[in-house]
């Protein structure tokens, strides 16, 4: 009696627990946080005589795939804004202060393994998509130049991660995305606009977060 209990217990967690396919019509939710990891040199500006430097930042995120087929969805990202701190430096080491706010709401096409020889039936994935970038409130701390200027982003951006089971609909996530992220940077400058050149954002975006399906 106690192995044929100890059967049907083994039996019943294996059929909990292995990673089958994601039909075709599943939906899913993500709520997380995501942590947007500019590049280390985000380029020069003014003729190479500024450099620029964009800090990172951690905000909550949410998204949602709808697998079209087995094993493969289209996921929406989207967050509430990032803020950046922006540093730009002369030859001299004399420094400006900005800042911006942006959103990068990220459409992805991905494909997710079964998973069957991974421990604990963990499902990696893999997304490439196009991200589309929008920077607000943009702000400059100086004497010479005001009202700051950064130009929307359109880019490819691609996906990784691992799914992590703990009821049969049930995960937590982590993932990587990588953005190519450019912006052209202007001011005004006694009542000219001033074009600046591009910044190269490009960030690693971090995440985790938990996962629903329907």
């Amino acid at each position: 009696m106690k192995l044929q209990s100890l059967v049907l217990a083994a039996t019943t967690f294996l059929a909990m627990t292995t990673a089958f396919a994601v039909p075709a019509g599943t939906w899913s939710v993500a709520a997380g946080a995501h942590m947007v990891d500019p590049k280390s040199n985000n380029g020069t500006l003014a003729d190479g005589t500024l450099s620029v430097e964009v800090d990172d930042d951690i905000r909550p995120t949410i998204s949602g795939e709808y697998f079209f087929a087995d094993n493969v969805g289209v996921e929406l990202l989207a967050a509430i804004p990032f803020h950046h701190d922006i540093t730009l430096t002369d030859a001299d080491g004399n420094k400006i202060d900005a800042k911006t706010q942006h959103l990068p709401p990220t459409l992805s096409i991905q494909y997710h393994f079964d998973g069957y020889n991974m421990p604990m039936n963990v499902k990696p994935f893999v997304g490439v998509g196009v991200n589309y970038t929008t920077f607000f409130k943009e702000k400059i701390y100086s004497d010479a130049f005001e009202n700051l200027k950064l130009d929307d982003s359109v880019g490819i951006a691609g996906h990784i991660g691992l799914d992590i089971p703990f009821a049969p609909t049930e995960y937590f996530r982590i993932d990587a995305r990588y953005m190519d992220i450019k912006t052209d940077a202007s001011v005004e400058s006694n009542g000219n606009t001033v074009e600046l050149g591009e910044v190269d954002i490009s960030p690693w975006v971090y995440g985790v977060a938990f996962v629903k399906q329907f």
